[in-house]
């Protein structure tokens, strides 16, 4: 079916198409019809950060800024939903427009700008929707919070999520909040990170669960760079990293008339650099920090590559833009096939 509707979705202006998406999502849900639209993927549980998915491929956060769309989102078959990021206070995000597809690409460019509507908001709808898989709450600061405050943001957004979280993603790699990826450098990280992990633990005894926390990093880093994240990452006891975010290097699309529009980069021409630093990081950090794999994941054998390169679990998102809700089952046979499922396929 999706393949029907993309030219009409296409024809849209990218946000008017994902927006419109969300919704017809929610009515095939409600209507019992999402089986025209996907087949949710065979069980192929994995474990990691001390959690179990019903498949290693999830959907990364960005789709659903707001956890409006929860319950559709979770019946096509994710291993698990990352909603997010959010932010303490609502935000309208950048001007639009802030979404632009290049097609023949199979790319994406946004500068959405953390858009959404605050994290109580964010907690609400979760709190109301009976999804009842792995879902990751990526949090962020809002724009006009300086950096030397913004510890404060995300604090306030962990205490607030904690409880309906099954992991938290601290993001901080997102190219379109002037100054955000400052936060990775050494020693800013470091103490950043000393005072989310203090937070993190004193929320884990006052709930009775301990609750993984990941960092989610850029694809834009120097070699010297992502040694001193790793030592942080090794040091501080964070669970997870996810590899990457989008890219500022849009290069690889220079060809499209869009190229020069500012933003992060996303979908095909992202695999490769993605894929670089994860396995770099996959190296560095030597199986004491699991990893998820994120980033120009557009067919199965991408899926699979990225976990041989060091990745227990994958998330899509502009891969769903181009080939639909059928990628996700895609990306898991094509991951039980090579990993040898149950059935052998």
């Amino acid at each position: 079916m999706y393949r029907t509707l993309r030219p009409l979705l296409f024809a849209l202006a990218p946000e008017t198409a994902h927006g419109l998406t969300l919704y017809g999502l929610d009515v095939a849900h409600r209507s019992e019809l999402l089986r025209f639209v996907a087949t949710p993927p065979a069980d192929f549980p994995v474990e990691a950060f001390g959690l179990r998915f019903p498949n290693p491929v999830g959907l990364a956060a960005g789709l659903d800024k707001n956890a409006d769309h929860l319950d559709a989102l979770g019946a096509l078959g994710f291993g698990f939903v990352e909603v997010g990021t959010t932010t303490p206070r609502p935000q309208p995000g950048n001007p639009k427009p802030r979404m632009f597809r290049l097609a023949a690409h199979e790319a994406i460019i946004n500068r959405l700008g953390f858009n959404n509507d605050g994290v109580d908001a964010l907690v609400r709808n979760a709190e109301k929707s009976p999804y009842a898989g792995v879902l990751g709450i990526n949090i962020g600061k809002n724009k006009d919070t300086p950096n030397e405050k913004a510890v404060d943001d995300y604090l306030f957004c962990l205490e607030r999520v904690y409880a309906r979280a099954s992991y938290v993603t601290v993001n901080i790699s997102s190219p379109n909040t002037q100054g955000l990826r400052d936060l990775q450098e050494e020693e800013t990280l470091r103490r950043f990170i000393g005072t989310l992990r203090e937070a993190q633990e004193r929320l884990g005894a006052q709930h009775g669960a301990r609750k993984p926390m990941l960092l989610k990093i850029a694809p834009d880093l120097a070699e010297a760079e992502l040694d001193a994240i790793a030592e942080v990452l090794l040091a501080s006891g964070v669970d997870g990293v996810i590899c990457t975010n989008t890219t500022i290097d849009h290069s690889a699309v220079a060809s499209d008339p869009q190229w020069q529009e500012a933003g992060g980069l996303s979908g095909r021409p992202l695999m490769a650099r993605a894929t670089a630093v994860q396995r770099g990081m996959a190296e560095r950090l030597q199986g004491k920090v699991g990893i998820v794999g994120v980033g120009g994941i557009l067919d199965g054998s991408d899926a699979a590559t990225k976990l041989d390169a060091g990745a227990s679990l994958v998330q899509v998102y502009s891969g769903l833009i181009y080939r639909g809700p059928a990628l996700i089952a895609e990306c898991v046979d094509e991951i039980r096939r090579q990993r040898g499922g149950a059935d052998g396929r």
